[in-house]
């Protein structure tokens, strides 16, 4: 088997002829450094040397947690489950512990572990188990569901080997990817493949709508694990795959590492939420038919749908109508994809932007702030006797809807979650529901819904909105 070294050697001697017999001595030569294989002793190369670079640091995550277990009052009767079997006579509820399994790599040599938020997530305990099979607890430190990455932090003080962060940036469509984690729970597992494409959107998978999408086998319980370039980097955490039948069926997804590196900065500085830039504009898709009545060549781009008055967005001069093009000269190829370039952007920048505004194409200057909570959030459960009773309520602004990942509006009385047991449920009232009146008083404030709330009336004309539609309901 030909080693690392000896492939440096052998490519460095290619590239040296090919340069001296010119582009026609290399045939396979594209961008620089990206060699396609000539002869079969190129083609024989091993991944050996760079599979044993990287595997200690992919660990594999257990994540256990309590859960209700409804159970027949008669399950385990000999009698009764002859006749009608365990689940017929009513339920019971038990406790249980619920484990999930998925794949982790460490970034930092502190102990820091990036992995999939789905996969820890609710969990009362987490643990992580080594390549060399050293199994260590940890902590959870930040979790992002907008991005379905959560941070670990191992309680154990060493010296852990971390893989070095790459720039998923600089990928191409065909460059050559590891895919390492632990599939279906049989251990640590290495599948290679090809970078199949890039920002990939709309999935249908997580609302993160910026993924590399790969043909390196993915299976359950690669979550979490690491999409590793031909340089020892990390380029990718490998997150969810496209299957009809639970299996790879080579089109799997994964976060790329300039996100991964927005989540680390944010631990390192001590945070345990990821804040995201907010420049106060709404954006929707450019569809063919609006790019053609805007002479763009193509779908491209995000389209100014809205802009808060004395927003950064305001200030720079973005105009409602305007198509966002670039950031910093990166593309803006959709709007999940300005999603993505904001987020990575980071926070305290100024960020050029380049925009259409009535065929003709302007640049600004965008100052990137964190979003600000006016009015405060001021959360409180509802209490009285209505049909609000029991649900955890918030006044909106724009920190609150950027945290519950909304679109749109940023003002009013926001459902932040519902007991399960409460008249709320019952009234189906759901997470992110806006309360907007009642009795036909138009609902401002958390404190003026829960006076409303503990009022007495005859009974209960309300108002909400839910995914920008709003629904009426009486009640006696």
């Amino acid at each position: 088997m030909i080693r690392l070294s000896a492939f440096l050697v052998a490519l460095t001697a290619m590239l040296a002829a090919a340069s001296a017999q010119g582009t026609s001595g290399l045939r396979g030569a594209v961008n620089g450094d990206r060699v396609v294989p000539q002869n079969r002793t190129q083609v024989q190369f091993s991944y050996a040397p760079l599979v044993q670079q990287v595997s200690p640091s992919v660990v594999n995550v257990y994540a256990a947690r309590q859960v209700q277990q409804r159970r027949s009052p008669f399950a385990g009767d000999p009698f009764f489950e002859r006749f009608f079997g365990d689940n017929v006579f009513g339920d019971r509820s038990r406790q249980r512990q619920a484990r999930s399994l998925g794949s982790g790599v460490i970034i930092h040599s502190d102990g820091i572990v990036i992995t999939n938020h789905h996969v820890i997530e609710n969990a009362d305990e987490v643990k992580v188990a080594l390549a060399d099979g050293r199994e260590f607890s940890a902590q959870i430190k930040l979790i992002d569901k907008q991005s379905d990455l959560a941070v670990l932090q191992i309680e154990e003080s060493q010296n852990f080997t971390a893989v070095p962060l790459g720039d998923s940036d600089d990928l191409l469509v065909g460059d050559l990817v590891l895919a390492i984690g632990n599939p279906f729970g049989v251990g640590q597992t290495v599948t290679s493949g090809i970078v199949s494409a890039l920002a990939r959107s709309q999935t249908g998978i997580t609302d993160f709508g910026f993924f590399i999408q790969t043909d390196a086998s993915i299976n359950p319980g690669n979550s979490g694990g690491a999409l590793v370039a031909m340089d020892g980097s990390l380029i990718g955490i490998n997150t969810a795959i496209f299957s009809r039948s639970g299996g790879s069926n080579g089109i799997g997804f994964a976060v790329p590492s300039n996100m991964v590196r927005v989540v680390l900065d944010s631990v390192l500085r001590g945070s345990e939420t990821l804040m995201r830039p907010w420049i106060g504009a709404e954006f929707q898709s450019v569809t063919s038919d609006i790019a053609e009545s805007l002479g763009l060549p193509q779908p491209v781009g995000a389209l100014v749908a809205g802009v808060i008055s004395g927003s950064p967005a305001e200030q720079a001069g973005l105009r409602l109508g305007d198509v966002i093009l670039q950031l910093d000269g990166r593309p803006i190829e959709h709007v999940d994809a300005l999603g993505y370039r904001l987020a990575t952007a980071g926070l305290g920048r100024e960020i050029d932007v380049t925009v259409l505004t009535r065929g003709e194409e302007r640049s600004l200057r965008l100052s990137l702030m964190e979003a600000p909570e006016t009015p405060p959030r001021d959360m409180r459960i509802v209490g009285g006797r209505s049909p609000f009773t029991g649900a955890t309520v918030a006044n909106l602004s724009p920190r609150v809807a950027q945290e519950l990942g909304m679109r749109g509006a940023t003002v009013g009385v926001v459902v932040l979650g519902v007991d399960a047991r409460s008249p709320a449920r019952r009234f189906g009232f759901r997470r992110k529901d806006i309360i907007r009146s009642v009795n036909d008083f138009e609902i401002e404030s958390t404190a003026q819904l829960d006076d409303v709330a503990r009022s007495r009336p005859g009974g209960w004309r309300y108002e909400f909105e839910r995914d920008g539609r709003r629904y009426r309901q009486a009640v006696r």
